[in-house]
């Protein structure tokens, strides 16, 4: 107990130094700017008033931040609402869920009579439905990395599905490109190619039907997909 005692002593002694010592360099520093107040006071204006807008411009920065942040926020959940997503974040999805974006693209575009028929025993068909002017269409979802390709023989099989479910329009919707004997075998047999390039336009708001006008076109040249793929693999 004595010892306990002697220890909280100690403790309150040392305490009391501190207390006494930083009482003494606040009176010290008191007495050198009373004394010294002629000389330094135009130094002690300036480093306060540079405290103040400091103070001010962050506040403002901040503010600015959060709102620019909000007003992010608000346009990105607004934007999923309305069913958009950012390439990279189709890119993420799995193929189900690619398919259930494309379906909904279609619904937004007045498409009527839609529905996702992916799966086992889809007969080489993700999504169909009809066309606002009430053609019947039959559509391929493929999800792959942007650096892959589509091939010719991806499209055949779309094909069988349009003579399967006897649609009037075959649609091949990729997150990546075709190659150009794929590109030609899909003008060759009528069928909408929608490559990543469009898929973004779509995406964005153009309608299925305005793809169709520029169904072939949009990919680049070969120098153009090299320069992208080196900066999509860093």
């Amino acid at each position: 107990m004595t010892r306990r005692r002697s220890r909280r002593s100690t403790a309150r002694t040392r305490r009391a130094i501190r207390l006494r010592a930083a009482a003494s360099a606040v009176l010290v520093l008191i007495v050198l700017v009373t004394v010294y107040w002629v000389h330094i006071w135009i130094y002690v204006i300036v480093l306060a008033a540079a405290a103040v807008l400091g103070a001010a411009g962050w506040r403002l920065w901040r503010t600015d931040r959060l709102l620019r942040s909000g007003d992010r926020a608000w346009r990105r959940a607004d934007a999923v609402k309305s069913g958009h997503r950012t390439l990279a974040e189709v890119d993420a999805m799995t193929g189900t869920q690619f398919e259930d974006l494309v379906a909904g693209l279609c619904r937004r575009d007045g498409c009527t009579e839609v529905r996702r028929v992916g799966g086992s025993g889809d007969n080489g068909a993700d999504v169909v439905g009809r066309l606002p002017d009430g053609r019947s269409m039959v559509i391929q979802c493929k999800r792959y990395a942007p650096t892959s390709s589509i091939a010719s023989r991806e499209l055949r099989d779309l094909l069988g599905a349009r003579t399967h479910f006897k649609a009037d329009v075959a649609v091949f919707v990729t997150t990546t490109r075709f190659t150009g004997p794929s590109e030609r075998f899909a003008i060759g047999n009528d069928i909408l190619a929608v490559h990543r390039d469009h898929l973004g336009l779509w995406n964005n708001g153009t309608a299925l039907t305005s793809l169709i006008a520029v169904n072939g076109g949009g990919q680049g040249d070969r120098r153009h997909r090299v320069r992208w793929k080196k900066t999509y693999d860093r």
